[in-house]
């Protein structure tokens, strides 16, 4: 597996042999195909950090992030939200896939 971004909590990883993708959330390495990837990155970039702040919707400032077909869950604060969103949007850009309108805060 090939390093593609490692951020202060998460570490993305490309696999050539396997030809998928791997983030290594701490406590668990999940394997992702692209569109698996895809859509992980649009959950994370429809999350909005203000309402950790200004709301009273997210007073905890938590989000629950469930993806691949609810095959995963992952109970995130503000700061580890903040670290995934950089780190999908570093990463999609390293690879070369980024798209020019994809903002890192929402």
């Amino acid at each position: 597996m090939t390093v593609v971004y490692k951020s202060k909590f998460y570490t993305f990883y490309q696999s050539d042999q396997k030809k998928c993708f791997y983030i290594d959330f701490g406590q668990k390495l999940v394997p992702l195909s692209f569109c698996q990837l895809l859509a992980l990155r649009q959950k994370i970039i429809t999350i909005s950090i203000e309402n950790h702040f200004y709301t009273e919707h997210n007073q905890h400032g938590l989000e629950i992030l469930v993806f691949c077909n609810k095959e995963h869950l992952f109970v995130l604060n503000t700061f580890e939200i903040l670290d995934l969103k950089e780190l999908v949007e570093v990463g999609f850009s390293v690879l070369g896939i980024s798209s020019p309108n994809t903002v890192i805060a929402s």
